[in-house]
Formats: C-alpha cells, structure tokens, sequence
C-alpha cells in the first residue's frame, strides 16, 4: 500500500491499468480531452514540493499554467504539498505553502530575510538558533472535494472524505469526513457519525485495486459505510493504515 509521502513509480501499486476495463487511464492528463478535468499526478515536475495519488485531478480550464505554477504559492521552502487519490479540486483554488509566512516574533514582520547581502546574513544565525517555525507539509486526504476558490494555509491537513466549500479558508485541520466552509473555515456538519467514518477509515476504499473499484461503484457512490466494509472484508481488501492524512477534529 502506497505512503503518499513519496512519489512511488508512475502507477500507485495496488492501481493497476487493467486493459480489459473501459476506464481513464491515470497516466493520461486528460482523460476528458480538454481542461476542465486534469489528473494532477502526471504533470507534476519529477521530485517536486507537490506528490499527487493516482485519479486525483483539478479544474485547470481558468488557469493559464500548470498546477504548480497555477495553483501552489510560495513554495520556497522544504515543504511538500501531498495529495492522496481520488481527489477533487475545483477552478480557483490555491494552495499557500510555508514561505509565504513572515516572521513576526519581533517588533516587525518585513520580510528582510528575502533580501539577499547584509540583511539576510545578519538574520541568518538568530534564526537558526530560534529552531523551526515551520508548520510543515500540507497534506489533503483521500477522496477530497475542495469548493471552488478555497485557499489552504500552509501545514494544513486535511483528512480522508472531506468536502471543502467554495471560497473557505482553511487555516487548521480538518477531520476525516467534516463539511467546512466559511473564512475562517468551520465545521459546517459531519458527513456521517463517528462509528461510521471508523468503517470508511478502516475500508479505505481508494486503495483498493482500481478492479474492485470499479466492480462496487453502485455501493461507493450511493451505498452506506458499513456496505463499504463488508466488501472489504469479504474481497480482504483491508490493509494497514498510514497515519498521514488523518487530520483532527477544526
């Protein structure tokens, strides 16, 4: 099963391509022929700050670059922006990265570090003695709708189902299967109890083969959490669970 903290090869392992389905190739970028609908993962650079999981794709038919330079801001620091699979990501939406942040510890928040010559080297050691400031990466979940025009602040983590409305600003992190919107962004609802988002956690159904995927649409699309399990359990499905997207309760 795939940690979405690393690239992995050009097919998540447990996605294949399976030739005797009639389905969007992930590796194609547009599977619909045009911009409204773009998979992310195949036109990220190679080793960049963004990692993409397979089917996950944005609205790029208002942009006028691709999704790094379009959509992810100030992206000068270590951080990473990490998306898992299935994911929706609407026109106008904007990822602001870490080096947007100024330091503000003191008196002043100008930026004198971005200058390089006597400013910057005057602020280097004082800093690096502070130690990190830095929130670290952002990371978006599986199966994640984000609204159109919401703008994530840096080191936001946002869980696995969750539906960002349009224009929010997410500025702490949401949990699994939470409804926000608003500026800040707050709990609107739930989308389902807690006994019923463990099931889904537990399923995890974005890692199962695109096969079975495939095979269950009617129940993932309209079916019941518990439904979701018992496939899993029945067609042993279940796996481990990694502890990257899951975010707590905002």
């Amino acid at each position: 099963m795939t940690d979405h903290r690393d690239p992995g090869p050009d097919v998540d392992p447990g996605l294949d391509v399976d030739p005797d389905l009639d389905i969007p190739d992930p590796r194609d970028p547009r599977p619909l022929g045009d911009d409204r609908l773009v998979f992310i993962r195949p036109v990220l650079e190679p080793d960049g700050k963004v990692v993409a999981g397979n089917f996950s794709y944005y609205d790029a038919s208002e942009d006028t670059a691709g999704f790094e330079e379009a959509r992810v801001r100030y992206a000068f620091g270590t951080e990473r922006l990490v998306i898992g699979r299935y994911c929706s990501i609407a026109a106008g939406v904007t990822f602001v990265m870490a080096g947007a942040n100024h330091v503000f510890d003191g008196p002043t928040g100008y930026p004198f570090l971005s200058f390089e010559g006597d400013w910057r080297d005057s602020l280097l050691d004082d800093l690096i003695a502070r130690g990190p400031g830095r929130k670290g990466d952002t990371r978006i979940g599986n199966d994640v709708w984000i609204g159109r025009g919401a703008t994530i602040m840096p080191g936001v983590t946002i869980g696995d189902g969750a539906i960002i409305g349009a224009g929010a600003l997410v500025a702490s992190d949401v949990a699994p299967y939470r409804i926000v919107g608003g500026n800040p962004a707050r709990v609107i609802r739930a989308r389902y109890g807690p006994e019923d988002v463990e099931r889904l956690l537990t399923a995890r159904w974005w890692d199962w083969p695109v096969a079975a995927v495939s095979r269950h649409l009617p129940e993932l699309v309209l079916g019941r959490p518990e439904r979701i399990l018992s496939i899993a359990r029945a067609e042993q499905l279940l796996g481990p669970a990694p502890a990257t997207t899951q975010g707590s309760a905002s």
